[in-house]
């Protein structure tokens, strides 16, 4: 189900649509999404999984090509970290929820590390390059990781294969 309902931009006050929409993951749950976005700039996305929260715990070895593909739910509430990488992400106040896959993350991340690359010191810019490569080996199968996602209000989730509920990690 989708619902378009129009108010004003929280930062320019011009009348926007603020869109909300239902989706079904099968044998997981149904999922709300919520975005809007202005031309001033501002924008607002959100996904919320649709069932009583329990704080939860996801976590995903990522060993082959194939495991990019696998689905993320995170939660704006969500920390993600990678280990292997020294990485780890804590959402903020504005932070959004996202649904993608486990590519979709690392390139997050590297979009992330890019921006710091345009004005970072010598020693941060040497292990931004470090790990962006580390990322290109992860994408081409050479390199593991590790992918874990902290929800305190359990709106996250790493799902292998949407059609079967035991494979929720």
């Amino acid at each position: 189900m989708r619902n378009v309902l129009r108010a004003p931009c929280p930062v320019c006050k011009q009348e926007i649509e603020y869109i909300y929409q239902t989706e079904t993951i099968p044998y997981f749950s149904e999922i709300l999404i919520e975005s809007a976005t202005c031309p001033c700039g501002w924008r607002m996305a959100d996904a919320f999984i649709l069932r009583e929260g329990q704080p939860n715990r996801c976590e995903y070895a990522v060993t082959c090509e194939d495991d990019l593909c696998v689905r993320v739910v995170r939660g704006s509430a969500g920390t993600v970290s990678v280990p292997e990488l020294g990485i780890v992400i804590r959402p903020g106040p504005a932070a959004e929820g996202y649904i993608t896959n486990i590519e979709g993350v690392l390139d997050r991340i590297e979009d992330v590390l890019d921006t710091a690359l345009r004005t970072a010191e010598e020693e941060e810019r040497e292990r931004a390059l470090a790990l962006k490569e580390q990322i290109a080996l992860v994408k081409k199968g050479q390199a593991r990781i590790t992918l874990i996602i902290e929800d305190p209000s359990g709106n996250s989730a790493i799902i292998k294969n949407p059609g079967d509920a035991t494979e929720k990690r």
